[in-house]
């Protein structure tokens, strides 16, 4: 150091140099040849720039004299650095989390190091030790600030957690080392996976239980966010079963119906338990396949078809269908006709069938007054195996068409001597002259016969009724009137068209009953033909006759008997003459609204069964009051009797 001037001389010139306490340094005294003292600061401990960058030291310079005086000054003392520490890091391991969500660019931590030394010594630089590629393409660290940054993005699923080495060094070479470890916190960031390992497309209706698919689940995420719930649509006839870890199988919960449902569209659906909850959908299409368990069912269990008679053959009459719920050549429905139950049908040649499509066809023309009515079995049947089969009834009504003409049977018409009806010219407006019956072989309104009188001798004389067929006076008989009548009367049904036919009636006028008989003309024995309608009729009418005459006769002398007594005090008088037992009584009656009787002409020995009412024996005329009887009486008795020809 710099010495001390003292102008004093001797004992009270410099003397001694001392500096002020301190751990460092200490005064050394250093004597020149011209006798001068030095003072010379000496180290004595070693400094240290970290502790005591700057040393503020006293140096006080004493003389001899009494009393000693002193003289000081100041010794700044600057501790150079020299790099003699290393960086040094907070801590040796860092630890920090990271969603793997986190945006590329995102701050992830700032390593620090601290080093003691000064200048160029003490700047720390940030660097990574030995990191690989994917550390390096995934974070970057700030060499200044060791601002760590994410880079890239991060993928739990890929890589869990990083640990990266950092290094810092100082100006001076000198480094640390530390140790970062970067963990991925997962996010629910992945759905569940569905991998169907087996799949049965089809399963038969009839099977419980199927196995329709095996799968498999998985989810990449971790914790609950790889936790999974799998689950399928409440309503179908499906469960899932569980095997072993992550396998589940899809089975038919019980037999399946077909026809009532065909297919089946199942979703399995996974969902996970994080948060939010990821799921993931998976649709399957199960088809049902068909057993033949359903028989074909007919539209109708009766069927009831109309056919108008007279058809032409093989019209079609009607179709009968059957359906089957089934499917493919299960559900084909094939048509036959069953055996009838009445064994005497002749079914194989009234109608035939369609196999395919049930069509009904009549296989001739059908008469309604031979048939009305049948019934025919219909079976239907499927292909499947075993077959299935159904019956219906089917009620085939035979509709009349209007194809008989009217047939009278009184008065008959066939060729032979016209019957004459006689009608006294005593007869009052409304005497029953004779009445047409007649048939009609149809039905309905097509059996509905009316009668119309269509030419007549005299118009305006006679009147047929035109429900029943009676022929009656229209007026009262006159003396004008001539004695032979001939009447043409129309019968006609209501059907469409309608048909007719006509018949006529030959009217006599007479004066009384004791005039003498028309004769019947002449029929060749060679012409005449037995017509067994004609024996009926005549064993019908005469059974008829014969009861009505009988009773007239009694009622005609029970009346006569108790005017003859009233005359004569007593007696009956009786008709006059004998009765040959070839003569036959026939009495009106059936629809004769009035009585009387008529005289019978057979014709013996020409072979024929007809027979020919010549006239009336008793008038149908009302009983006159008592001043007549007398005279009526006499007439009467002298007008009766029968004549064969």
């Amino acid at each position: 150091l710099e010495s001390a001037q003292d102008l004093d001389v001797g004992t009270n010139s410099l003397q001694n140099y001392t500096i002020s306490p301190n751990s460092h340094f200490y005064i050394k005294i250093r004597d020149s040849s011209d006798g001068k003292i030095y003072p010379e600061l000496v180290l004595d401990r070693e400094l240290d720039h970290e502790e005591e960058p700057e040393l503020t030291l006293t140096l006080t310079a004493l003389d001899g004299g009494s009393p000693p005086r002193s003289g000081t000054t100041l010794v700044l003392i600057k501790v150079l650095d020299i790099n003699d520490n290393v960086p040094e890091f907070a801590q040796s391991l860092y630890e920090v989390h990271v969603l793997e969500d986190t945006p590329v660019g995102s701050w992830i931590i700032t390593i620090f190091a601290n080093d003691l030394d000064a200048g160029n010594y003490g700047k720390i630089s940030y660097t990574f030790l030995y990191a690989s590629e994917d550390i390096r393409k995934t974070f970057e660290i700030n060499p200044i600030s060791g601002e760590v940054h994410l880079r890239s993005c991060l993928d739990f699923e890929v890589i869990q957690f990083y640990t990266i080495s950092i290094q810092a060094t100082d100006g001076g070479g000198l480094s640390e080392e530390c140790t970062l470890v970067v963990k991925v916190i997962d996010i629910n960031d992945n759905p569940p996976e569905v991998t169907i390992s087996s799949f049965t497309k089809s399963i038969p209706e009839n099977a419980s239980e199927t196995l329709v698919a095996l799968f498999s689940v998985r989810d990449q995420d971790s914790g609950d966010n790889g936790r999974m719930v799998c689950s399928i649509q409440d309503e179908l006839p499906f469960f899932l079963k569980p095997t072993f870890k992550n396998f589940f199988t899809l089975v038919s919960e019980k037999a399946l119906d077909r026809e009532t449902r065909s297919e089946y569209n199942i979703t399995i659906t996974v969902s996970d338990l994080g948060t939010p909850r990821l799921k993931t959908q998976h649709n399957i299409t199960v088809t049902v396949s068909d057993v033949n368990d359903n028989a074909p069912a007919f539209s109708q269990t009766t069927y009831t078809l109309r056919v108008r008679e007279n058809n032409s053959p093989a019209l079609h009459i009607g179709t009968v269908s059957a359906t089957d719920r089934d499917a493919g050549a299960n559900a084909q429905v094939t048509y036959s006709l069953l055996p009838p139950r009445d064994p005497h049908l002749p079914l194989a040649s009234l109608v035939s069938i369609n196999a395919d499509n049930g069509q009904l066809f009549a296989l001739r023309s059908l008469d309604y007054e031979a048939l009305q009515a049948f019934e025919v079995r219909v079976g239907a049947a499927d292909r499947g195996s075993p077959a299935l089969s159904s019956q219906a009834l089917v009620r085939v009504l035979v509709l009349d068409d209007n194809d008989n003409a009217p047939f009278v049977l009184y008065p008959l018409q066939n060729g032979s001597a016209p019957c004459t009806e006689l009608v006294p010219r005593a007869a009052e407006a409304g005497y029953l002259v004779t009445k047409v019956v007649a048939v009609d072989g149809d039905s309905g309104q097509n059996a509905w016969l009316s009668f119309q009188l269509l030419k007549a001798t005299e118009p305006g004389l006679f009147g047929v009724w035109a429900h029943n067929g009676e022929v009656r006076t229209a007026r009262l008989l006159s003396e004008r009137d001539a004695v032979r009548h001939r009447l043409l009367v129309l019968v006609k049904d209501n059907g469409e068209p309608p048909l007719s036919a006509s018949v006529t009636l030959h009217v006599l006028l007479v004066d009384g009953f004791s005039q003498p008989y028309l004769p019947l003309p002449d029929v060749a024995a060679a012409e005449a033909r037995a017509d067994p309608l004609t024996v009926y009729l005549v064993i019908a009418l005469a059974s008829v006759s014969s009861l009505f005459l009988c009773s007239a006769l009694a009622f005609v002398a029970v009346r006569l008997c108790r005017r003859s007594g009233a005359a004569s005090g007593g007696g009956c008088a009786v008709p006059e003459g004998h009765f040959p037992g070839h003569l036959v009584d026939v009495s009106g009656a059936g629809t004769l609204s009035q009585s009387y009787q008529y005289e019978v002409c057979l014709t013996g020995g020409t072979g024929t069964s007809e027979f020919k009412f010549l006239k009336p024996i008793i008038p149908s005329l009302p009983v006159p009051d008592t001043g007549r009887h007398t005279g009526e009486n006499e007439n009467f008795r002298n007008s009766f009797g029968f004549n064969i020809q």
